[in-house]
């Protein structure tokens, strides 16, 4: 398959002026084809080739553009000469929305019904997650990267510029929701007909009422045979104060009742706030990064409007661009002439540094500068862990694939880090356990790099004594923060250690009241609210250390409640805590990349189990290898990984027994010199399995 440029004439407003369009083709059919694209390149349009722009209706039925007359003013010519002109939408003719749920509830099937209204994508019956473009996502059957798509959609015979972003559903990806509401007036709000409101429906509803979006309340799947679709009503009247009238049931899956939502976001929802004669504004809320065009910034235009070749400046470095493409997500990149105020689209620049695109950032007109908006709250990571290179030869590709992921995902931070055993890496905080795996095999899948993960750990506090060492180790300050567990002080540092709280929500049905009761007391969890929202569901809080949470917490929680639980959490700041210092040694030696933190409680029984695991997944050397868990001096636990033993005695048929005696002596003899200056490595499947409890 090979790349190139095609011509077309626009028949939006009948200029009859020509634009390019990328198509793929073969290469005989590109060598065919040659002669034709020189001869459009020298000026002639092919009269029969006309864009046609479909756009759904109210009614069913589908509306094309057609070109009406051959004379038009310099601003339709304008408009034109990208492909789409976006002038004929003011701010009162577009709307911006997002879709949130919990996980599994059906954003992405809603999503492709609303593109299939609206002709923006043809009805072949096989569409099915088309938003959800990287390959982690069609494998795992969820979303993790919030995308953008525009819809064109007649209503009441006029036509409205409709803008839909489809966000994730798992607690990990929350900083996703909250960026993409920033770009949106209002949101659907979706709950599963059969599972009910869920804890991450609790926490998206709030997200979007802070942030005074308009919200439409959208009941689905109403087609399967165990749905509930009343107890879902009354348990969104119960804990948002929803009325029923303003409730839409629907089935995405079959799209029953799908044509009453576009009606809705129309009525609902209010237009975007904006001045089209004001200064240009505009906030960057996502980027990607292509190899060949640099970094593509996804932006919502406050105010004015951006075309192709625009000189604009970043509020946040003072760097100034020219804007080389700019266009809509249709659902894939469509160039536009311009963009105007309340849409949203993306801007290409040339931007090759990666740390250029800063998300949050405000881009203004270059010599018209603006207030800055106030942009984005940092994520705060959850979880840390070590990222190093199978091979020190990768280093160099690994940190270049780090660098276009995080531009990808704003949400990971990176900070460079170092071992005796695996060599340079990197320290990443990533918002959850899901997320770090996520990014793991995004890693391995979208840039080919092998990598080993270390133990995930939280961040923990620790306030110092006041000592001569620990002023020349740490500086003249009182409390650090340890993000590796490597470097946790020992208690004759810290007078206190300081962990992690989490406040967590629980929903689920009442007959696993217990088994959850059970689950969070052996997680140190304290309970702080329990209450009905409906006959058959309860809602619980729990205090519970972020340690304890982090690692299978959630896996543990669906087992015992049969799938039925969901769960979400949120900050709850630092507590004090009885914490020590795991340490794993292989015959003496301690490897860091296996240290952990833990409870003073269960430092015991972590001990047992991690080298219980090591022993199984650590390779048998010539010699015997001694693993131990220890807090400082003091091994807790210990397992044998027995030597390979050559039988020496195998030439031996007969004779004296002090023959076999000597073989034998000489053998022990040499495995114990060996043990004194053998390396044992650690495989990556040790890295892992110790991650699972």
């Amino acid at each position: 398959m090979v790349l190139f440029l095609r011509k077309y004439a626009c028949s939006l407003c009948g200029c009859g002026r020509t634009f390019t369009r990328l198509r793929y083709h073969t290469l005989n059919f590109r060598l065919r084809a040659q002669p034709k694209l020189e001869k459009l390149s020298a000026g002639s349009v092919e009269e029969n080739k006309l864009i046609k722009i479909q756009v759904g209706t109210h009614d069913g039925k589908v509306r094309k553009f057609s070109a009406s007359s051959n004379n038009c003013s310099k601003k339709s010519q304008e408009g034109s000469a990208g492909g789409l002109d976006l002038s004929e939408f003011p701010a009162e003719y577009i709307r911006n929305f997002s879709i949130v749920a919990h996980v599994d509830h059906g954003k992405s099937t809603l999503a492709d019904r609303l593109l299939e209204l609206t002709s923006t994508i043809s009805k072949t019956g096989g569409n099915e997650q088309v938003l959800d473009k990287l390959q982690v996502e069609r494998e795992r059957g969820i979303t993790v990267k919030a995308q953008t798509a525009s819809m064109f959609y007649q209503y009441k015979g006029k036509t409205y510029l409709l803008n839909l972003i489809d966000t994730p559903g798992h607690v990990d990806f929350n900083y996703e929701v909250s960026r993409s509401l920033s770009a949106c007036q209002g949101v659907l709000l979706l709950v599963d007909a059969n599972s009910g409101v869920q804890a991450q429906t609790v926490a998206n509803f709030y997200l979007a009422f802070e942030a005074d979006l308009a919200i439409i309340p959208v009941i689905n799947k109403i087609d399967l045979k165990v749905a509930n679709p009343e107890a879902a009503a009354n348990q969104m009247r119960t804990l948002f104060d929803i009325a029923d009238d303003d409730i839409l049931r629907i089935s995405a899956k079959l799209g029953t009742g799908v044509d009453d939502i576009l009606p809705a976001v129309i009525e609902r929802i209010n237009p975007p706030v904006t001045g089209i004669d004001q200064p240009l504004k505009m906030l960057l809320f996502d980027s990607w990064f292509d190899r060949y065009r640099g970094a593509i910034a996804n932006v919502a235009l406050i105010d004015g409007k951006l075309s192709k070749g625009d000189k604009i400046t970043s509020g946040h470095s003072n760097k100034t661009y020219q804007v080389q493409e700019v266009g809509i997500m249709h659902p894939d990149q469509t160039p536009v002439a311009t963009l105007y105020a309340g849409q949203v689209g993306y801007f290409i620049s040339g931007m090759h540094n990666i740390k250029e695109a800063h998300i949050g950032d405000t881009f203004y007109r270059h010599g018209q500068p603006v207030a800055l908006l106030p942009g984005f709250k940092a994520a705060k990571p959850m979880v840390f862990a070590g990222i190093y290179p199978m091979d020190q030869s990768e280093y160099n590709n690994l940190r270049s694939a780090i660098d276009r992921l995080t531009l990808n995902d704003s949400s990971v931070s990176v900070s460079i880090d170092s071992s005796l055993a695996l060599g340079q890496g990197w320290r990443l905080g990533f918002l959850g356990l899901l997320h770090l795996d996520v990014f793991n095999q995004r890693l391995e899948q979208e840039y080919n790099a092998n990598v080993i993960v270390t133990v995930p750990s939280v961040p923990y506090k620790a306030k110092l004594t006041q000592s001569k060492a620990n002023r020349q180790l740490y500086g003249n300050v009182q409390e650090i923060t340890v993000y590796n567990p490597s470097v946790f002080p020992d208690r004759g540092q810290a007078v206190e250690y300081l962990e992690p709280m989490i406040i967590g929500t629980i929903i689920s049905p009442e007959e696993y009241a217990t088994q959850i009761l059970h689950v969070c007391l052996e997680r140190r969890g304290e309970q702080l609210d329990y209450s009905h929202i409906d006959n058959t569901r309860v809602l619980l809080k729990y205090k519970l250390p972020l340690n304890e949470v982090v690692v299978d917490f959630f896996d543990v929680l669906k087992s015992v409640t049969s799938g039925y639980a969901s769960f979400d959490y949120e900050d709850a700041g630092y507590q004090a805590a009885e914490l020590v210092k795991l340490s794993i040694l292989l015959n003496g030696q301690e490897v860091n990349e296996l240290a952990m933190v833990v409870h003073k409680d269960k430092a015991r029984e972590v001990g047992k189990r991690v080298c219980a695991t090591l022993k199984e997944t650590i390779p048998r050397q010539l010699f015997e290898v001694a693993v131990q868990a220890a807090i400082g001096k003091k091994i807790l636990a210990r397992e044998n990984v027995k030597a390979v033993r050559k039988n020496v005695l195998a030439k031996c048929y007969g004779g004296d027994v002090t023959r076999k005696a000597k073989l034998l002596r000489r053998q022990a003899e040499g495995k114990k010199r060996l043990r004194k200056f053998g390396n044992v490595e650690v495989p990556k499947e040790a890295f892992i399995s110790v991650l699972k409890r």
